[in-house]
Formats: structure tokens, sequence, C-alpha cells
């Protein structure tokens, strides 16, 4: 029942037409790719999450690369940011391999789902509060779908505050005042375990505020947490 669900929910997200100025960036970015990416064909379309269900790890992005998983296909797919992030899920046993390429490369989530606040590839890497707010449905869905004692792994500010949202819009009750952001911190929310990074963005990976060693470790204790082994 779960996996009919979660394809249910993807499906959905990948037609979406919902935000306008979204809808028109993302397929400007496939219209006019940088010259490295010239001539392949973009997916251009809002990203479904990547992994199966059952799950007992979500991990929630901030939004698709205009050249990454808005090219790919796949969340955190074709960029650095991809390669960082799928190195640490790799050494923390929720993926099969270290490097995510291009979908149909054979790489797999264990036992985890990985999606994002937003969907569709944002100007300036930001979307609006309002866009936010219209892909929050999506995103309430699947975290309907995790079990008590699951654990949620936030990657950055942005996605730690829209998962705390998307929490209180399922009825899960969040303290007064609202948890802060912080790295490697974790927050017990209802049934869940939330748990925050820094993003795994080129900014923070090329200046050290963000190392693998870092990463992995905010990954491993969330798959603790969940009792994955």
């Amino acid at each position: 029942m779960k996996p009919d669900k979660l394809s249910r929910i993807e499906a959905e997200v990948v037609a979406c037409r919902r935000c306008p100025r979204l809808v028109a960036w993302r397929e400007e970015a496939a219209r006019r790719p940088p010259r490295r990416f010239s001539g392949e064909r973009y997916w251009a379309k809002p990203l479904p999450a990547f992994g199966e269900a059952p799950f007992r790890v979500l991990l929630v992005g901030l939004a698709p690369a205009a050249h990454g998983g808005n090219r790919t296909g796949r969340m955190f797919t074709g960029d650095e940011s991809g390669h960082f992030l799928f190195s640490a899920l790799h050494a923390a046993g929720l993926a099969n391999r270290a490097r995510s390429v291009a979908a149909g490369d054979g790489l797999r989530m264990t036992r985890a789902l990985l999606t994002a606040a937003c969907r569709c590839a944002p100007p300036d890497n930001r979307p609006t509060p309002a866009e936010f707010e219209s892909c929050r449905p999506y995103l309430v869905r699947e975290l309907e779908l995790l079990p008590a004692g699951g654990a949620i792994v936030a990657l950055g500010a942005l996605a730690f505050g829209n998962a705390l949202a998307a929490l209180e819009a399922m009825g899960v009750a969040v303290p007064r005042p609202r948890p802060r952001f912080a790295h490697g911190a974790r927050v017990r929310l209802g049934p869940y375990a939330l748990f925050a990074t820094y993003h795994p963005s080129q900014q923070n990976t090329f200046t050290g505020k963000l190392t693998q060693g870092m990463l992995r470790e905010v990954l491993r204790r969330a798959a603790r947490a969940a009792a994955i082994s």
C-alpha cells in the first residue's frame, strides 16, 4: 500500500504547474543551458522524491539545481552537491553507491527517501515563501509515510524550517519558541527525530564549513535513531 501511495504523490509532483515563476525558470534553464550541457535533453519538470517505500529516514533538501536535478530528473544528481551528499549517504549505509551521476546509473537509496521543500529549480536557488507553501502538501504527504520512530534530516536552515512547518501541518506539536537550526542539532517532535545539517552546497563544502566527516556523523546518527543497522 505504501509504495502505491508514494507513486501517486510523485506522479502529482511531476505534473505540477502551480507556481508560474518556477515553471518559467525551470523551462528557460532547459532552453538555454551552459555550454558544458549543450545538446542535452533536460528534465525541466518538478522532481519527484528519490527512493522507495517503506523508508525510515526522510532527507529534506532545499530545491533542485537548474543544471543539476532540473537537467537529470533526479534529486541531487549531476552536480557537485550531489556527489558530496551521496558519498556521505553511502558511508552511512543509506545508499548503495557513493556517486550520483545520472538517472539509471544503478544508484539506490537504502531505507531512505530523498526529497525537497521545493520541487522546481528556483531563480537564484531561492524559492519564495509562497512557493514553499504551495509545495508543502507534497512534503506533508511523504512525511505521513514515515513510520513512528523514523528520522528526518534537514539539509540546511531553509529545509529545517520547512520540515517544521510540514510537521505542524500534520498535527505534530512543535514547541514555542520554535527549535532553531544548528548543524548537528537533534529535536524530538512527536514520534520523529529531526536532525539538522548544513546544506551540501559548494558554498559550504568548498569553504570547509561542511566536511564529509561532519555530514556523515549526522547521517549515521539519523540511521541509528531510525533503527537502520
